[in-house]
């Protein structure tokens, strides 16, 4: 039991570094947008979400109702859920219903990296790797939040291009090597473009769920998934 937490916290401490860097940024653009820094904190405390945060404190900002909140929450993080269809499979026989729902709060990209690549996952391997990271992501969300409320603006601006950055470097790399993963990325921006600066009225908690299910339903036509590596995945 203590071994499995102890290596769940080794091996989850590079993420907790690498998030430490990027939920910086996220603190910065949160006080940036008129949240505090005791609400950033909690935010990023309650929700494992990179993507979904920066969309969800954009929402608060705009005054957006609870339902475009939700929407938008499902469209960004659906793709946790299946993350944790294929990491069951890699559960020991100790991961009772209580543990799986406790566990399935520290889902992420990485934490699912990480966890996925073992021969098998106890729960309190689980715990070590989850309570390290989101030590990283809370601390750095504090700091990059303390930060914002004294750095000069044209300073905090230049910082919170951070978490941008990282967005560039998730979808960089697939880019490249995935056809149907650029052409997703380009009719999205485009989308966005289009939703910024011609149809204003369109809130931006709904024009990410537009823009996401639109380019999605379009690179599933045209670049559609063989069944043979559906087999394999």
């Amino acid at each position: 039991m203590k071994t499995d937490f102890f290596k769940g916290i080794r091996d989850g401490i590079p993420i907790c570094l690498g998030y430490l860097s990027v939920s910086f940024g996220f603190g910065i653009l949160a006080v940036g947008l008129g949240l505090s820094v005791l609400s950033a904190v909690g935010i990023s405390l309650t929700n494992l979400t990179s993507a979904g945060q920066v969309a969800g404190v954009g929402i608060i900002a705009a005054g957006g109702s609870l339902v475009e909140m939700a929407l938008t929450q499902l469209v960004i993080n659906i793709r946790y859920s299946l993350m944790g269809i294929s990491l069951s499979q890699k559960l020991d026989g100790s991961f009772n219903t209580t543990h799986r729902m406790i566990a399935s709060f520290g889902i992420t990209d990485e934490i699912f990296a990480v966890a996925v690549s073992q021969k098998s996952v106890s729960p309190y391997y689980m715990y070590g790797l989850t309570v390290v990271s989101a030590f990283g992501w809370v601390l750095g969300t504090f700091l990059g939040a303390a930060a914002g409320n004294v750095l000069p603006p044209s300073l905090s601006g230049a910082m919170g291009i951070v978490l941008y950055g990282m967005f560039l470097a998730i979808i960089i790399p697939p880019a490249r090597k995935e056809k149907g993963v650029l052409a997703a990325v380009l009719i999205a921006a485009a989308l966005s473009t289009v939703f910024e600066y011609v149809l204003k009225t369109v809130s931006g908690g709904f024009a990410i769920i537009i823009c996401s299910v639109i380019a999605a339903a379009i690179c599933a036509i045209l670049f559609p998934v063989p069944e043979e590596e559906e087999g394999e995945a």
